[in-house]
């Protein structure tokens, strides 16, 4: 156990204690009502470096009920160890032959009434309508984000026709609501011009909520359309006297949201008090107290160098005496891993800039530091170790001791985690 992500337990659970009732608050009006929704924590991936199986603990300790995954694959690792709902946030569709055998284990699995399916596709709503059932479903929106989902032209056709409202009143569907995938930053557009979010009865729409993000805003279109097409079907499943369907349906006035703010959570309750609001909550559930999560690697060996000699795969040499430090953590680990620079202020692109002509001289600074100084690597990152150069005069660490690394936590895969045991 070379690399290791240390969690201050106490501390941690602090935080997503109070980052669930924060969330409560906001989609409540101060007083958690399950009808009013609900925090969804996310837990994919690497599981934010600490693991999905010990999120889906967290989350169950949490007392929350609902729990997103970012594949079927994922759904399938933990509905053995998760006793809630498992909604699905990849998008179901039976063109992928990739995940289809995925698919039909989960269908098979005692507890598959459990899991929820993101549908974005008209492929992937004809199969379900078509199929044996029984499925739940959230229907996903094609908003401002530009990945996923229906434009509200096909969601207004989709729940207008007869096979929708078949499957609705025989069980085979039950549809849980509308899923709307949010960017991180405000969307640079009008409400009513958002790509795909143009309800037919959108000019004749109230005023947005005063003051409201355009985040917001864009819910907030969405929401009124959703409700209005709803309680068409809901009026059609009625005349056909399928009541149950008619119950079912009142479950589907829902609003599964992501990237917004408590402020902006509490501004769309204002502006929709009729829709249940589930907030999917990722990085900063898990990981928006940085100060408790610390990773660090075991010191293997430590070498005397001296100017000029070589080492390494690439046998790089050093440019003045020192020593060569070689600690545990690679890019199996996810140390030396990093996404493309968003780089947006002219500072940053300067910065991204530099950095990137340094790595073409074959400089790269490391995330471990030595002696309180961040150092640089002799040569990249293998795969389960580091070699880092240490320069003469500086206190050198023993073997075993280990080293504070600044690595990416949702790229990083620990040996093992310490820390929320118990």
């Amino acid at each position: 156990m070379t690399f290791t992500l240390y969690v201050d337990g106490p501390r941690w659970r602090t935080h997503t204690r109070s980052t669930r009732d924060s969330i409560r608050a906001a989609i409540s009006a101060g007083t958690h009502d399950h009808r009013d929704g609900d925090l969804v924590p996310v837990a994919k991936g690497n599981g934010y470096g600490l693991g999905n199986e010990r999120l889906a603990a967290e989350a169950s300790r949490l007392g929350l009920t609902r729990l997103a995954v970012g594949t079927v694959l994922e759904a399938e690792s933990l509905i053995e160890v998760y006793e809630g709902d498992l909604l699905v946030l990849e998008p179901f569709d039976p063109r992928v032959a990739a995940t289809a055998a995925a698919w039909q284990r989960l269908a098979q699995h005692p507890g598959s009434a459990r899991v929820l399916r993101t549908v974005s596709s008209r492929t992937a709503w004809d199969a379900l309508t078509q199929g044996p059932g029984p499925v739940r479903v959230l229907l996903e929106a094609f908003t401002s984000m530009g990945r996923f989902g229906l434009d509200a032209d096909t969601l207004t056709a989709l729940l207008a026709e007869d096979a929708t409202a078949a499957a609705l009143a025989e069980g085979r569907i039950t549809l849980e609501g509308l899923a709307l995938h949010l960017p991180l930053t405000q969307p640079g557009v009008d409400h009513r011009w958002v790509p795909g979010a143009r309800w037919k009865d959108a000019d004749v729409a109230p005023a947005p909520p005063a003051g409201a993000s355009a985040r917001v805003r864009e819910c907030w279109l969405w929401g009124l359309g959703w409700v209005s097409r709803l309680g068409d079907l809901s009026d059609r499943l009625g005349r056909a006297g399928a009541d149950d369907a008619v119950t079912a349906l009142t479950s589907a006035a829902a609003l599964w949201v992501s990237h917004l703010e408590d402020v902006e959570l509490a501004a769309l309750r204002a502006a929709l008090p009729e829709v249940a609001l589930y907030a999917r909550v990722g990085t900063r559930l898990w990981l928006g107290d940085r100060g408790a999560l610390t990773a660090r690697g075991t010191v293997l060996a430590v070498h005397q160098v001296r100017k000029g000699d070589a080492s390494g795969y690439r046998q790089r040499r050093a440019s003045r005496e020192g020593a060569v430090v070689v600690v545990g953590g690679g890019t199996a680990h996810g140390v030396g891993l990093e996404a493309p620079s968003a780089a947006a202020s002219g500072r940053q692109r300067v910065v991204a800039a530099g950095t990137g002509v340094l790595e073409g001289l074959g400089r790269a600074r490391s995330p471990f530091h030595v002696a309180g100084e961040q150092r640089w690597f002799a040569e990249p990152p293998h795969m389960q170790v580091s070699l880092l150069r240490v320069s003469a005069g500086a206190a050198l660490p023993e073997v075993g001791d280990e080293l504070d690394c600044d690595v990416r936590l949702t790229t990083l895969h620990p040996d093992s985690v310490v820390g929320l045991d118990g």
